[in-house]
């Protein structure tokens, strides 16, 4: 089976600015987490009635958070 690389790097990239795009890559990738941690932990820490204020139920906190965090 064959594979192909479907990543695009411009001719002539150095080391560094490569370093750099993955840096920045994971800088993204970190805050997206932060904010997942944050929704989850947020949302846990309410009551079921204050949930279902919300129109929550409490097995929707992991959906809703991923959703905050990354989008659908």
């Amino acid at each position: 089976m064959a594979y192909v690389n479907s990543s695009v790097r411009p001719v002539g990239w150095a080391l560094r600015d490569l370093v750099q795009h993955q840096m920045h890559k994971l800088q993204k990738l970190t805050q997206r987490r932060r904010v997942y941690i944050q929704t989850m932990t947020e949302l846990n820490a309410l009551t079921d009635r204050e949930l279902a204020d919300l129109g929550l139920h409490r097995l929707m906190i992991p959906a809703v958070a991923k959703d905050a965090a990354y989008g659908k």
